[in-house]
């Protein structure tokens, strides 16, 4: 069974968006896979620096339709997205240092965050892309 499960209350109605939003739930779900066969330590740099690069690619895409159809709440999102990132970067550092007890923290914070963040910001964009045209 899967950390985190896809199902369609994750959906925001945008194909693009939800296929982004699906990898970063494989790259949470592989962190706990690893984990739970006590080989996170080995994956944990490789993951950090691959979940930032994909989240600033995810976050260029939402914000780049917010631009193109002057979303009223790109600058909030934006807010989010680069607080989303100091958090993985601060985590990447700790990383570095030799933090053993960061998995299981970085786990739980993937987790809520990406969760809260799809459930509670990003489906308020999801009517408003639809009703630009995008799916």
């Amino acid at each position: 069974m899967a950390f985190i499960d896809w199902d369609k209350s994750l959906s925001v109605n945008v194909k693009e968006i939800d296929e982004q939003h699906k990898n970063l739930i494989g790259m949470i779900n592989d962190l706990h896979t690893a984990m739970s066969k006590g080989k996170s330590k080995e994956i944990m740099g490789d993951l950090l620096i691959k979940m930032i690069e994909y989240a600033d690619y995810h976050f260029k895409t939402e914000e780049e339709l917010m631009e193109k159809f002057s979303y009223m709440g790109l600058f909030d999102h934006k807010r989010e997205h680069i607080k989303f990132v100091e958090r993985v970067i601060n985590f990447n550092e700790k990383y570095k240092e030799g933090n053993i007890f960061l998995s299981v923290e970085l786990l739980n914070f993937l987790k809520e965050w990406l969760k809260g963040h799809i459930m509670g910001t990003d489906k308020k964009y999801s009517e408003f892309f639809n009703n630009n045209g995008v799916y």
